[in-house]
């Protein structure tokens, strides 16, 4: 009688825990996992970075690549002027955006 009672006792604590385990799988596939495979992306991505690559960055600025270091990158703006930021700054390639006029 006793051994039925402790079986039943854990098989009832596995389903209270079961709702929980299903959330946290759920949030796995949709949240973090996603977010891991963009940042991998991402890195691929600024780490192929090339000189004349048109680019923008976090703030919004859009340049061409002039120079490429280790940890920055020199870009220059619409106005010839150029301007050095962080590769972290840089999050996306312009080549194939039409121009505006």
């Amino acid at each position: 009688m006793l051994t039925l009672q402790q079986t039943a006792t854990q098989g009832n604590a596995f389903m209270q825990f079961l709702p929980l385990i299903l959330i946290v799988i759920v949030f796995w596939f949709f949240m973090i996992r996603p977010q891991m495979k963009r940042q991998k992306e991402l890195k691929k991505y600024r780490d192929e970075l090339k000189k004349g690559d048109k680019v923008m960055t976090t703030g919004g600025i859009f340049g061409k690549i002039v120079e490429i270091n280790d940890f920055t990158v020199i870009i220059e703006v619409e106005s010839q002027a150029r301007l050095k930021v962080s590769k972290e700054a840089i999050v996306k390639d312009m080549t194939d955006v039409p121009a505006s006029k």
